[in-house]
């Protein structure tokens, strides 16, 4: 009736082949991807606290998390429908709010930690 359980090599190749649709299929990660690239070389240079780290990573590991939700839904989306349908872009829609506010998030940790650490706020 199931299918048998995958092995957990199976499970993390079918993760890791994902990750390289949505980052070679969608344009929004090459805009995150260098983002992060600068966060955690500018905590480096800054040489930040353990705690900073953890909620520089963290706001990373959730912004990227959210795109790659937005991805999903919009690959399942054209499998379900390529005509007009105002549920499927609602939800397209809502999944694109779901970045925006974790990258505004994002942004505002960025801007605590650096601002502090640049400026001595």
């Amino acid at each position: 009736m199931f299918p048998p359980p995958k092995r957990w090599s199976e499970k993390y190749r079918c993760a890791l082949r994902g990750l390289a649709v949505a980052v070679r299929g969608e344009d929004s990660f090459w805009v995150h991807l260098p983002a992060a690239v600068v966060v955690i070389g500018l905590a480096a240079w800054l040489r930040v606290s353990a705690v900073e780290w953890l909620l520089l990573v963290l706001s990373i590991g959730v912004v990227w998390t959210a795109e790659l939700f937005n991805t999903a839904l919009e690959h399942l989306a054209k499998a379900v429908t390529r005509e007009p349908n105002d549920h499927v872009g609602n939800a397209l829609d809502v999944a694109a709010a779901a970045v925006l506010v974790a990258a505004g998030a994002a942004k505002v940790v960025g801007t605590v930690i650096f601002a502090t650490r640049l400026f001595g706020w």
